[in-house]
C-alpha cells in the first residue's frame, strides 16, 4: 500500500555530485526511478559531443531504481552543458523518432485491416 510523501519528503529527481577537489568538468549525476533505458540512451546521446572526454553510468544496485551518470569534459566546458543537451536531443530526436515511426506502423495496420474487409465484401 502506497501512500503520498509529504512535499519536504519527495526524493529529488536528479543530484549533482562532484568530488571534492574537482572542478565544474568533472561531474556525476544521480537519476532517481532510472534505469539502463536512460542510462544507456542518455550516455550514447552525450558522448555524440566531441567536447566530451568520458560518459559512463553505473546501476548502484539491482534493488535500487537509480543511476549515476558520470561526465568529464575537455576545454572550458562544464559537464552540466553536454548533460541538458543530450536529454533534450534525446527527447527531441530520438522520442520523436519513435512516435513518428509508431504512428506510422499504426495508419499503415488500419490501412491493411481496412483493404481486408473491403475484399470480403
Amino acid at each position: 500500500l502506497k501512500t503520498p510523501m509529504a512535499e519536504d519528503e519527495r526524493k529529488t529527481a536528479l543530484e549533482m555530485v562532484q568530488a571534492a577537489g574537482t572542478d565544474r568538468h568533472c561531474v556525476t549525476f544521480v537519476l532517481h526511478e532510472e534505469d539502463h533505458t536512460l542510462g544507456n540512451s542518455l550516455r550514447y546521446m552525450i558522448m555524440k559531443n566531441p567536447e566530451v572526454e568520458f560518459c559512463g553510468y553505473t546501476t548502484t544496485h539491482p534493488s535500487e531504481s537509480k543511476i549515476n551518470l558520470h561526465i568529464q569534459t575537455r576545454g572550458a566546458l562544464p559537464a552540466v552543458e553536454p548533460f541538458q543537451r543530450g536529454l533534450t536531443e534525446l527527447m527531441n530526436d530520438i522520442c520523436q523518432h519513435v512516435l513518428d515511426m509508431f504512428e506510422a506502423s499504426i495508419k499503415e495496420y488500419k490501412d491493411q485491416k481496412a483493404s481486408r474487409n473491403e475484399a470480403t465484401f
